[in-house]
């Protein structure tokens, strides 16, 4: 069994309005120091494989086929 997380972000330069409304409403509630939110997804995904690499490419795909929208998103698979 291998356990891994996926995390996907926005690339740099896309808008992320979602961000921007989590800003504000910290700020609102007395957060004053906080700078620039950024909104992002986390997968804890559990595979039944046995060989790292192949779960490796295995959770690539996952998150090129379906995960992750390449063109506006960047993800990072850790394997633990």
């Amino acid at each position: 069994m291998i356990k891994a997380r996926i995390t996907v972000t926005l690339k740099n330069g896309v808008l992320d309005p979602q961000g921007k409304a989590i800003e504000h409403a910290l700020s609102g509630m007395g957060f004053g120091g906080v700078g620039q939110v950024r909104q992002g997804k986390v997968f804890d995904i559990e595979l039944a494989e046995g060989d790292k690499a192949k779960a490796e490419a295995d959770l690539k795909a996952m998150c090129d086929k379906l995960l992750a929208n390449t063109v506006i998103e960047n993800y990072a698979v850790e394997i633990g």
